[in-house]
């Protein structure tokens, strides 16, 4: 993004009212702490507990981290944002903080896509899962996430650089995101917004058809089982993915399915409240309420740490 007279942005944030600015503030980062607590929590989990040394786990843990690193990318400047008065942010820190929300985001949906895959193979191939979910191949797929992820957001970013900022630099949002900034640009942007909602779409349908295709052969293959036992455990391995993927594809769903222009930006700034703060503080408790052998795990590991504080 080419700058010639503008070096700094204002960032408008969600509300100028003081009171709910304090409000937003606690809220923020309670959850803020909530979801960097619990998603480095699953992280020591998978790697301390010789029980969650498993293909689910290892992407478990990536996911894990990627969470941490979404909402780090753009929470702690907003909280500084709110506590100090401070709305400005350097055209460089602006354009940083672009790249690593985009390349988490569009990471941590193509890891969403690998993880039902994992769980295909875990449910309709059991007698292989060993073999083809071994530690080299998920090595693999994980650096394909964010190889992927790196690949798909490289032409609009590159197209981006190119921009020109002369009049307004105010942007509606509490943290640097591309649409908001195209809006105070005045280089022309058809070109970038039209590539901007391709990546964008393309990530979404090709992850979202994955995670359809891999659930419809799960759902199909469990229905197959004789034992009613054997159903209900099934399911309950894929549960808690299958409920953060509603969260994680239900929030983009209403970014793109806006009532009018004029509430659109209100709507984007909701959703990226959720997508940004909540979502990363309740995919923990998800994964570790709905899930037995992360309790055990996490119970185990609390008398370890007992044990040797009495020590």
């Amino acid at each position: 993004m080419r700058n010639h007279t503008i070096t700094t942005f204002l960032l408008l944030g969600l509300t100028e009212d003081p009171q709910l600015k304090a409000v937003l503030f606690l809220f923020l980062g309670l959850t803020y702490m909530l979801s960097v607590t619990g998603n480095l929590t699953i992280i020591s989990l998978t790697i301390l507990d010789p029980q969650l040394k498993t293909p689910m786990y290892y992407f478990l843990q990536n996911f894990a981290f990627l969470e941490i690193a979404f909402t780090s990318a753009c929470m702690p400047r907003y909280l500084y944002n709110l506590s100090t008065g401070d709305n400005t942010i350097s055209y460089t820190s602006c354009v940083t903080q672009i790249f690593f929300t985009d390349l988490f985001g569009v990471t941590e949906f193509i890891l969403l896509a690998t993880m039902s895959y994992d769980r295909y193979v875990a449910i309709c191939k059991p007698l292989q899962y060993v073999t083809i979910m071994n530690s080299r191949v998920c090595g693999r797929l994980v650096l394909s996430c964010w190889a992927a992820g790196l690949l798909i957001i490289f032409p609009p970013l590159t197209l981006g650089l190119n921009l020109e900022f002369c009049d307004s630099n105010a942007i509606d949002h509490f943290f640097c995101d591309a649409y908001p900034l195209l809006k105070i640009s005045c280089s022309p942007t058809w070109l970038i917004e039209q590539i901007v909602i391709v990546c964008a779409v393309l990530t979404f349908v090709m992850t979202l058809l994955c995670v359809v295709l891999s659930y419809i052969s799960i759902i199909r293959t469990i229905l197959q089982f004789p034992s009613a036992q054997q159903r209900t455990k099934a399911f309950s391995t894929c549960s808690s993915h299958m409920v953060v993927i509603a969260i994680t594809y239900g929030s983009c769903i209403f970014v793109y399915v806006k009532p009018s222009s004029k509430d659109s930006m209100a709507i984007n700034k909701g959703v990226s409240v959720l997508t940004t703060s909540i979502a990363p503080m309740l995919n923990p408790f998800i994964y570790t309420l709905r899930n037995k052998q992360v309790k055990q795990a996490f119970s185990n590991t609390v008398k370890r740490i007992s044990l040797l504080l009495r020590k």
